[in-house]
């Protein structure tokens, strides 16, 4: 199978990270007869330093012709960077909300796993976290407060800030769906997360949930405020399967899951639309203090490339042998910086590539 793939390697430690994962994906397809056609483009820092923009319209057509998307990570330092001396539509971040409008890219799936060789960095207590843990949270990602309306302006001598949050029952729909049809592959059980004792678009949303529940009468579906959810996230994480819910809170909640695992730098993500087709990008941040160190963990992006496998191609079995790599390479001892522990082996980023590939069969 010829795998079409578009690659934007990012900024910070993003084309490290992202030469890992295509590292990978090219020795799953030595194993198992597959070549990966790549298409390289760019967008975020990278663009901005050639086209002035972080994202161009010629790179959105690009995309569109590809099956899927391997992102590596955008941004830089806030505070010493020029790119941040732009206007804020013309920082490397707003490239991601474009490429996620232009590509309809509404769902976003954020695995949170804790495995259990790495247990001891977790921060909760040791009987909490006990087996270990594994939920997704399936975020909308093109709506809400994000996509709103939003202005600054003077009211009566003083500066007023106004932004707007918006969802209709097609756009609640839609993603509900993704998420119950995540959790039929699954333990079958979705947390729906929202503030209904507040906001109406909430208690839209609470009633549009109830109604796809319907078409899916093995599902458990639990209803949760989002406050009471990020206490419950560090109380008992191991109630979750799917968590849904909407843009903002999803964005939140998902970092906190993320560092619940105890490192950000293990946790892949992807972005879907109605289709196969997804841009698959690691869950961390650009990381421009170690860039070009040789030391940033690449385990994120590699499991995001395996979840391209998985949902855009189809490829189970492939994405389950990435999957057992990582578990193989950590279960021998294997660490990055950012996930060391005492008695274990430090690694850098390419050996750790080189490593899980190692561990790559039938």
């Amino acid at each position: 199978m010829k795998l079409n793939i578009g690659v934007i390697k990012g900024d910070g430690i993003g084309p490290e990270i992202v030469t890992e994962a295509m590292k990978v994906l090219d020795k799953v397809g030595e194993v198992y007869g597959h070549s990966c056609d790549y298409t390289q483009l760019l967008m975020g820092g990278a663009s901005i330093d050639v086209n002035g923009v972080p994202l161009t319209d010629e790179t959105v057509e690009a995309a569109q012709k590809c099956s899927a998307v391997l992102m590596g990570s955008i941004g830089g330092d806030a505070a010493t960077s020029p790119w941040y001396q732009l206007e804020p539509s013309k920082r490397p971040e707003a490239g991601l909300l474009k490429i996620r409008k232009a590509l309809n890219l509404f769902a976003n799936l954020r695995p949170a796993v804790l495995y259990d060789e790495l247990k001891g960095a977790c921060p909760l207590k040791e009987e909490i976290t006990e087996g270990g843990f594994d939920m997704m949270i399936m975020r909308e990602l093109t709506g809400g407060l994000y996509f709103g309306e939003r202005e600054t302006k003077e009211i009566d001598g003083v500066m007023t800030a106004c932004d707007s949050l918006t969802y209709n029952e097609d756009e609640i729909r839609r993603i509900a769906k993704r998420g119950f049809d995540i959790a039929m592959k699954r333990r079958k059980k979705v947390t729906s997360v929202d503030k209904a004792n507040v906001l109406d678009s909430s208690r839209l949303w609470r009633k549009v949930v109830a109604e796809v529940a319907k078409d899916y009468p093995e599902v458990t579906l639990e209803n949760m405020l989002v406050d009471n959810c990020a206490m419950q996230l560090v109380k008992d994480p191991k109630q979750f399967d799917v968590i849904l819910t909407e843009n903002m809170f999803g964005d939140i909640l998902s970092d906190e899951a993320s560092m619940v695992t105890g490192s950000i730098g293990m946790l892949a993500s992807a972005s879907l639309n109605e289709t196969k087709f997804g841009l698959y990008e690691p869950s961390g941040g650009s990381a421009p203090d170690i860039a070009g160190k040789g030391i940033a963990n690449p385990i994120a992006t590699i499991l995001s490339a395996a979840m391209m496998l998985r949902f855009s191609f189809d490829l189970d079995k492939e994405a389950d042998a990435i999957e057992r790599a990582v578990s193989k390479v950590l279960t021998d001892g294997y660490r990055t910086g950012d996930i060391m522990s005492e008695g274990k082996s430090k690694v850098g980023t390419a050996q750790m590539g080189d490593l899980i590939c190692e561990r790559i069969c039938q």
